[in-house]
């Protein structure tokens, strides 16, 4: 799927959530992500927003680097990937 593809559908998830308090709309974009989105599609958004995250609303920003994070994680814990999902 395209960077810019990714990016409409996460800030989409984004807006939904914005309503709330930046940090609980962050929490839970990055949830959702993290439930809903298949592990290719997490990191290939991971990987735009590596390259500058063209498009991204801040809030998806962070909750993208959130995830981000998560996947740096697993790739210092491979075990962890072999559960995921």
């Amino acid at each position: 799927m395209s960077p810019e593809k990714l990016a409409r559908m996460a800030n989409q998830i984004g807006r939904f959530f914005r309503h709330r308090p930046e940090a609980q709309a962050v929490a839970d974009t990055a949830d959702h992500l993290k439930k809903y989105w298949d592990p290719r599609m997490r990191r290939d958004i991971a990987a735009h927003l590596e390259k500058g995250g063209a498009g991204l609303d801040p809030i998806v920003k962070q909750a993208v680097a959130a995830i981000a994070a998560d996947l740096k994680d697993h790739r210092l814990h491979p075990a962890a990937v072999a559960g995921e999902e």
